[in-house]
């Protein structure tokens, strides 16, 4: 079910237990700002999930409240991974889904890395 990014962050969402141990994952990624991991329904050869260490529900939340350190290492690691799943050349598709209409469905922001084969349009016509 969609959720409205204008709430208040749930620490208790899946992404907030992952970044605490409390649920498992298959990492491919993590430093001080980000952590990376397989979507568990993958859409794609390639679908990993990238978030954000900090509590932001979403794009417009950390692009107000996180610091430029923050923001900067976030964006980096998202390229990191993408390179580190061998993505550039090939090329690849990042999205984020943000609130109802984009079908948010964790009050967390990520960033899901598509690749491994020809996506298609981006949106249906």
């Amino acid at each position: 079910m969609p959720i409205d990014p204008t709430l208040p962050y749930d620490p208790n969402n899946i992404f907030a237990k992952i970044l605490r141990g409390e649920i498992p994952n298959k990492t491919v990624y993590e430093d001080e700002w980000a952590l990376a991991f397989h979507d568990i329904n993958p859409q794609a050869p390639v679908h990993v999930l990238v978030i954000p260490k900090g509590p932001y529900v979403s794009w417009d939340d950390f692009s107000a409240r996180a610091s430029a350190d923050e923001i900067a290492g976030f964006i980096r690691a998202v390229g990191q991974v993408a390179r580190d799943l061998g993505l550039v050349e090939p090329g690849y598709r990042l999205l984020a889904n943000i609130g109802q209409h984009g079908h948010q469905e964790v009050p967390h922001l990520h960033v899901h890395i598509f690749g491994g084969r020809q996506l298609g349009l981006m949106l249906p016509r």
